[in-house]
């Protein structure tokens, strides 16, 4: 019995001890956050707002109201270690701090400690995709107020959310995208973009930034995607050409076949670095390869088959076929490993914050607790059980929290 005993007062030690480096990592990483609230009146610190509603985030609570109530469940625990001289903090300053905080200042807190995160990984070179996504129910009609729109960069092969930019709708993603980029630390990165991020600024900014990028390129840029094609298409004529024509484009092909969800897709990727074809080369900072990516799916249930190809421009002149198509792929990782979670773990599509600040520090507070989840390596069940279990094993949440500090 005895011993007993001393492993469990050894166990909770190890716990507190834990505890408090998490809880101080988190409430240092927050100190420089400006406070946007009056000293006069101010019940609550910010900092035990925000690291309160994070620590509330993790464990499934999506809005100020089971904030509250989390903190409720949980106020003995909390007040070993945080600042609530007048109890846990209420749905109405959980929605007065969030609406009134200054968005960018909380989005720098994320990077800078998304940073941390990434250089302990240690990567050679790293994948980071962009792309935005549409937080549908925070619209307000009477106000005329649109729902925000997220640009977001995602570091692929660690599933961490780097950074973000609002943007007040998809079109103004191409202005949202530089300044987003200027934030990152894109040194030996390759940065991937749908069509809309294929913009000569963007390029221009990814290459000043020491990183290199692939971006689709399609009907927005007319010019170039008519190029692309036309530089493909004479690589696959083998006509005898005069002595005055150009010569064929030299090709390196890489072809992969996959069987899944029902349907077979076998992938032909094509790259090449002969510009001549392309008549404003000079004008695409960096550009020195393009890729031809051809996808053919067959439905094994009807035997119906689709075609579709598509095209890229890119910087690195040492980019092969191979690491072409496995970029490209692991690409829209952006869209199921991020905007889905976000949807289906976190709800974010059915969130109604409207008021102020409140849905752009939310996403920021999503963002946040989906990193903390996701650098789990020992992690055995999807983000939304693991949300569940964090609320449910305090000792769990606790893990987590001490991963990230």
């Amino acid at each position: 019995m005895e011993a007993f005993v001393v492993r469990l007062n050894q166990a909770q030690k190890i716990e507190a001890e834990n505890e408090e480096r998490a809880v101080a990592f988190f409430m240092a990483a927050l100190a420089a956050l400006p406070d946007p609230r009056r000293p006069q009146g101010t019940r609550y610190p910010l900092q035990t707002v925000v690291v309160i509603g994070l620590m509330a985030m993790v464990c499934g609570s999506d809005d100020g109201e089971a904030m509250e109530f989390w903190g409720e469940a949980n106020a003995d625990w909390l007040t070993g270690f945080l600042d609530m001289p007048h109890g846990p903090p209420t749905q109405d300053v959980f929605l007065s701090v969030f609406g009134a905080l200054d968005p960018e200042a909380f989005s720098a807190v994320l990077r800078a400690w998304a940073e941390v995160l990434r250089s302990r990984l240690e990567l050679s070179g790293s994948h980071i995709a962009i792309d935005g996504k549409t937080s549908r129910r925070s619209f307000d009609t009477g106000k005329g107020q649109p729902a925000i729109h997220t640009v977001s960069a995602w570091l692929t092969e660690a599933g961490l959310v780097l950074g973000e930019r609002k943007t007040a709708d998809k079109s103004n993603e191409i202005t949202a995208i530089p300044e987003l980029l200027r934030t990152l630390d894109l040194r030996r990165a390759t940065v991937t973009m749908d069509a809309m991020g294929c913009q000569r600024e963007i390029a221009g900014t990814i290459i000043e930034g020491k990183g290199d990028y692939l971006l689709s390129v399609k009907a927005n840029q007319p010019k170039l995607h008519e190029d692309v094609m036309r530089t493909f298409a004479e690589a696959g004529d083998a006509r005898r050409r005069s002595v005055d024509e150009l010569r064929r484009p030299e090709v390196e092909k890489f072809e992969e076949l996959d069987k899944g969800h029902g349907r077979l897709e076998k992938r032909m990727v094509k790259v090449t670095r002969d510009l001549d074809w392309v008549t404003e080369v000079e004008r695409w900072p960096g550009l020195k390869v393009l890729v031809e990516v051809t996808r053919e799916r067959t439905l094994l249930t009807t035997g119906n088959t689709s075609v579709e190809t598509v095209y890229y421009i890119g910087s690195d002149g040492r980019l092969n076929a191979e690491q072409a198509g496995r970029t490209i792929r692991r690409h829209w990782g952006i869209e199921s490993e991020l905007h889905w979670v976000l949807d289906m773990a976190f709800r974010e599509d059915e969130a109604r914050h409207r008021a102020h600040n409140v849905a752009q520090n939310m996403t920021t507070l999503r963002h946040f607790a989906l990193n903390i989840i996701k650098q789990d390596k020992k992690r055995e069940l999807g983000v939304a059980n693991s949300r569940k279990r964090a609320g449910w094993d305090r000792r769990y949440l606790i893990e987590l929290l001490t991963n990230v500090a």
